[in-house]
């Protein structure tokens, strides 16, 4: 019977696999555990495990109440012996083991939670390890704070990274928000990542006051917020695709006012629209200071939605 020998990082680097036989399993341990390892290992990545989650020894779960470092990189006796590269210890990213098997001896202990969708996630698909994101040797893993976690998701998410910069965004930059707010990176049953299982739903957790139910509702809003938004910034107000009036009438540019309010309607006209004022009988015309600023929103204040009876326009 043949059977793979699991690892992950020591120090950024990995153990290497290798089909070993079931006597190779009753391989020795390092006589005085974890020591034995720091005897070496002893550089800025690697020392501060001892005062980690992982180098908890009063925990029966932590790694160092069971093998110390070789609970995770398994026993490695001829490394031991020889100090150099043997079956089951890496020392450079030559020999990294593939990602599957990194991440699978995490799995080991980390499963349960926001965890249990990993297989078969985005993240898992693109073959990206744990040890990409999290890391493992230190006292407060860095994605794990608001401050420092953008910096580690933006590192491969550079479009967001761009966005982040614009006139209106999410507060991630100031620390308030983190991607982890919105996204799940473990796996997640909805769309892009997202906690919940629609992007309403997600966008709800801050937002609970659009989410009704309402007396008269707006229908794009009810389906999805991101007809109108885009989240991870705009350089319009209120992270909109596009600004006020030209994105209303993306849908509402049939008749009346809202198709003449942008689309410069003939100032001798009988019905001239929403951008003049016709003062006759002189016939001469002034922009209509509704369509100033806000556009559209000027009037239709409740764009979300009302429950006011007469808000059937969502103008309260």
């Amino acid at each position: 019977m043949r059977k793979t020998l699991l690892a992950v990082v020591f120090g950024g680097l990995f153990v290497m696999t290798g089909s070993l036989t079931a006597s190779a399993q009753t391989k020795p341990y390092a006589p005085e555990g974890p020591l034995t390892c720091l005897k070496c290992h002893n550089d800025q990545q690697q020392a501060p495990v001892l005062s980690s989650v992982h180098g908890v020894q009063g925990d029966s779960h932590s790694p160092f109440a069971q093998h110390g470092c070789e609970s995770c990189h398994g026993p490695s006796p001829e490394h031991l012996s020889s100090r150099t590269a043997a079956p089951g210890v890496l020392f450079n990213g030559k020999f990294a083991s593939p990602p599957d098997v990194q991440n699978q001896q995490c799995l080991n202990c980390h499963q349960a939670g926001l965890r249990m969708n990993w297989q078969g996630s985005q993240h898992a698909n693109n073959d990206v390890a744990c040890a990409s994101c999290h890391t493992i040797h230190v006292r407060k893993d860095p994605i794990l704070v608001k401050v420092s976690q953008p910096a580690k998701c933006f590192t491969c998410h550079t479009e967001q990274r761009s966005d982040s910069f614009k006139f209106s965004h999410h507060p991630i930059r100031e620390g308030k928000v983190v991607c982890s707010d919105c996204h799940n990176p473990h796996g997640s049953p909805g769309p892009k990542l997202l906690k919940e299982v629609t992007v309403n739903e997600t966008c709800y957790n801050c937002h609970a006051e659009k989410r009704g139910p309402l007396l008269w509702e707006h229908l794009p809003v009810r389906e999805n917020c991101l007809n109108c938004h885009t989240p991870h910034g705009s350089n319009q107000a209120r992270l909109l695709t596009e600004r006020p009036s030209f994105l209303c009438q993306d849908c509402h540019a049939n008749s009346g006012h809202q198709s003449a309010i942008l689309s410069g309607a003939q100032l001798n006209s009988t019905k001239p629209g929403l951008p003049y004022k016709v003062f006759p009988p002189t016939g001469a015309a002034v922009t209509n200071f509704r369509a100033f600023a806000r556009g559209c929103v000027n009037c239709h204040s409740q764009i979300h939605g009302s429950n006011n009876p007469s808000g059937a326009y969502f103008t309260r």
